[in-house]
């Protein structure tokens, strides 16, 4: 292992620096040296301050807050380090910008998320690594390995110091119903769903809720929370079916808009999300919300690339 790592190196782009400082930690790392800055019209500049040669290159970079800056930040720095001879190249994309693009669900709209990852591949990535993507089937998009990783341990081992009673796992809506029957086994209970009806891109309302919350504490699991408003339809559904407390549990808290209103407003007592996105100063005060951080899991799935040992 301690070969391993002394041929790796771990640099970070500008959009998780505090993510990518906590993964360096758990390796017993230091980040890369690197400069990125930007020229008079607004393109990036960037150059790596240190060798790259022959070593296994980790580079942290969420597609989050501002996908597009970070993404195009992200090529460049891929491609740097291929012309700079790095033996390997993984990505660590905490979140996948544009996973939620990834069909078409009306004609003449594109499929982002294969995009993307085709232009991760054509910058020269030779591995992608990422946290609980949106769907499964986003693997597919690439024609390099990807290793999608779920911090269960984390999440559990938080949920359970909340001490709640006679818990039922709530699906917010269909596409969640897989991570909440993961949930459920974990803590050994059972799950419900709500039948989600989309009104629009920022609103959606709870048509039904299947299952039984009467007298209940309630987990509602979800891979993201954005706008906030599957997660607070769903919990004023539980809430009116009688459950008693509501809490929440998302992997990745974009929080855009007025969702941390929405949240203070809701019948949600509190809010677990990953770190897998920044958290900015006014939802970290938010007395709701607990940060869940993904690190030590990226760190061991760094170490299983390394030695080639399963994940």
């Amino acid at each position: 292992m301690l070969d391993a790592l002394l041929n790796a190196k771990i640099f970070s782009g500008s959009s998780h620096p505090k993510l990518a400082g906590e993964i360096a930690d758990c390796l017993g790392l230091t980040l890369g040296k690197i400069n990125i800055g930007s020229f008079p019209d607004g393109e990036t500049s960037l150059e790596i301050m240190e060798s790259v040669r022959g070593y296994d290159i980790f580079v942290v970079q969420t597609i989050a807050k501002d996908p597009n800056h970070y993404l195009m930040e992200l090529l460049i720095i891929i491609d740097a380090l291929k012309r700079a001879s790095a033996r390997t190249i993984t990505a660590v994309i905490p979140y996948f910008g544009y996973c939620r693009q990834d069909r078409r669900a009306i004609p003449r709209v594109p499929i982002t998320a294969k995009l993307v990852a085709d232009m991760l591949t054509c910058a020269g990535a030779d591995h992608i690594l990422t946290v609980d993507l949106h769907a499964g089937q986003l693997e597919g998009f690439f024609d390099i390995p990807v290793d999608n990783i779920i911090d269960w341990s984390s999440f559990i081992e938080t949920i359970k110091k909340m001490h709640l009673h006679r818990l039922v796992v709530v699906a917010p809506d269909a596409g969640s119903v897989k991570r909440a029957r993961a949930y459920a086994r974990y803590l050994d209970t059972d799950i419900a769903i709500i039948d989600k009806l989309r009104i629009n891109a920022y609103d959606v309302e709870a048509a039904a809720l299947i299952g039984d919350v009467e007298g209940k504490d309630v987990l509602l699991a979800d891979d993201m929370c954005s706008t906030a408003g599957t997660l607070v339809s769903a919990a004023k559904a539980c809430r009116e079916k009688g459950a008693n407390r509501i809490v929440a549990v998302v992997t990745h808290g974009l929080l855009v808009g007025d969702s941390l209103k929405k949240i203070a407003n809701s019948p949600i007592e509190a809010l677990l999300v990953g770190n897998t996105v920044p958290v900015d100063e006014q939802a970290s005060l938010c007395s709701q919300i607990t940060i869940v951080s993904v690190a030590s899991s990226l760190a061991q799935a760094i170490r299983c690339i390394l030695t080639k040992d399963p994940l």
